[in-house]
């Protein structure tokens, strides 16, 4: 089969080509309109390099020295310092889909126009992408304001063959031996591209991209482990009528409550909560499930929103603008603009919001496993859900590990973005620790796919725990418990080494089966 193929041009990039890119291995291509929109711009590049005035980018120094206005023998020598001097990170290794999705949305902005380097530096740059040369980015360096700039650094030093570079094969060597293996020229960068390939909040929005993909389907999964739980429980589900959802109309609330709704048809395990120990309600981390839910899916649409925009936009600081007038003019009145458009506010806050509601749906997440093991509270279900209680201790310190896992997502929840050290002797004196919160969101979703992984692995052993007292789960339910046992998920029996079956429902979660089997019943899930 062939390898998809993404057309780049000047109007921006989707969320699926970033994904494409970053995670499948896609190929790129610049279109010819992308080209000739960078050569326009570039001629104002040009144009006003040979003015004897100072611009910004192009024929001074950087940030704080900026006053300084370079001469043009030292200019090509500006920008190598200018790269070499920001490859500045430090500590483990960024993972590759980050670097490629950050590569690819560097290259988004080269393409628009706006930037003014040479068509061959983006061609360059897309060469790397298809050769499955992937720079070497370390976790710290960015303060999310002047754009991503030293894991930025390190993927310009690598075009301009120098620094480290993971190949194809996985093997790390000096980016020029990779270069060379693969037929590609480096890059001699020339006025304002080294700034232009390291001014922009790529890191962070590639990051952004991929963990709304990721939670998209979490939130659907958790859906399916909520309705797990309430019918193990022997809860009602006529708390999930959409007649109840549509009085309080948020979206997502009731997009989740018919995803519950739809995997609960035809349980003969729901609405008896009154046979054995009377409870006029469910506990609220069953009742509440779509609200909390819900409520996270919401932020997950305006955050989607947010990177939609960032998508179309073009990041860089000094801007091209080809025509109009005023500024510091080149042919045909293009000019060249110094703006705040690199810093990372708008991307950060919807970082920070989304560990908020991943946090928050691990939590109720947790509530409702350690329900499911207390003998007290599960309405017949044994200790622990162990076979021989006292002897077994079943699911015990599996929620041990749920908790904790709750425990470091509330730590992660705490926002970056609130948080600003000035830099560059005070000129970048308001920063937006937007990479950062980038890096804990990243966690932060992980945990909450094994949070979700262990409250499976409790409430499908408990429902089929239901079944051997003769109850009926429901068919959606039936076709996921078939499934997770299929893949690894542990059913009812003695104690037996636990930690390899949480990682195989970690897996069933995070690939998408879970949803995927319930799907076979339901049809499509929101």
């Amino acid at each position: 089969m062939d390898m998809q193929t993404v057309l780049i041009g000047p109007a921006g990039a989707t969320s699926g080509d970033v994904l494409a890119v970053a995670r499948a291995g896609a190929q790129v291509r610049l279109s010819e309109s992308a080209v000739e929109a960078m050569a326009a711009a570039r001629r104002v590049v040009d144009a006003l390099a040979a003015k004897p005035e100072p611009v910004y980018g192009v024929s001074t120094g950087f940030g704080a020295l900026a006053v300084r206005h370079i001469s043009p023998e030292l200019r090509a020598q500006l920008q190598r310092s200018l790269v070499r001097s920001h490859a500045a990170g430090m500590g483990p290794r960024v993972e590759r889909e980050v670097v490629r999705a950050l590569m690819f949305l560097r290259l988004k902005t080269l393409a628009s126009g706006r930037t003014g380097v040479r068509p061959v530096v983006a061609q360059t740059m897309a060469a790397l992408l298809n050769a499955g040369i992937t720079p070497v980015v370390h976790e710290y360096g960015s303060l999310g304001c002047s754009g991503d700039l030293a894991p930025l650094a390190h993927c310009a030093q690598v075009l301009m063959g120098e620094g480290e570079a993971e190949g194809p094969d996985g093997d790390v060597r000096p980016a020029g031996e990779l270069l060379a293996a693969h037929g590609i020229d480096p890059v001699e960068l020339r006025e304002k591209e080294g700034l232009a390939l390291i001014n922009g909040t790529d890191g962070m929005l590639g990051m952004l991209v991929m963990a709304c993909a990721d939670l998209a389907r979490l939130f659907t999964s958790a859906d399916v482990t909520a309705a797990l739980t309430l019918e193990a429980l022997l809860g009602t589900e006529k708390v999930l009528a959409p007649e109840l959802h549509a009085i309080r109309p948020h979206p997502g609330q009731a997009a989740s409550a018919a995803n519950m709704l739809k995997v609960l048809a035809g349980s003969g395990l729901t609405g008896h909560h009154q046979d054995d120990a009377p409870r006029v309600q469910d506990a609220y981390s069953v009742r509440c499930a779509p609200q909390v839910a819900g409520a996270g899916r919401d932020t997950l649409a305006h955050a989607r929103t947010v990177a939609d925009r960032e998508l179309a936009a073009a990041v860089d600081n000094p801007v091209v603008i080809v025509g109009g007038a005023s500024g510091a003019e080149g042919p045909g009145g293009g000019r060249i603009e110094s703006n705040g458009n690199f810093h990372g506010a708008p991307v950060g806050y919807v970082l920070d919001f989304l560990a908020i509601a991943a946090a928050d749906l691990a939590s109720i997440t947790e509530r409702r496993t350690d329900r499911l093991l207390d003998k007290n509270r599960s309405h017949g279900l044994p200790p622990f859900l162990a076979d021989d209680p006292g002897v077994d201790s079943g699911l015990m310190i599996a929620q041990y590990t749920q908790a904790a896992l709750v425990s470091e997502l509330k730590r992660l929840a705490v926002p970056a973005s609130v948080d600003s050290i000035p830099s560059s002797a005070m000129q970048e004196d308001h920063v937006s620790m937007g990479w950062s919160a980038a890096r804990k969101l990243r966690t932060a979703v992980d945990g909450l796919a094994r949070v979700v992984a262990v409250e499976l692995v409790a409430a499908s052993r408990a429902l089929e725990i239901r079944t051997f007292g003769g109850g009926t789960p429901a068919p959606a339910t039936a076709a996921v418990l078939a499934a997770a046992r299929e893949a690894g998920v542990p059913g009812p029996g003695r104690d037996r080494f636990l930690a390899p079956d949480l990682e195989a429902a970690y897996a069933f979660v995070r690939s998408g089966a879970l949803v995927s089997a319930a799907e076979q019943v339901t049809g499509p899930l929101a």
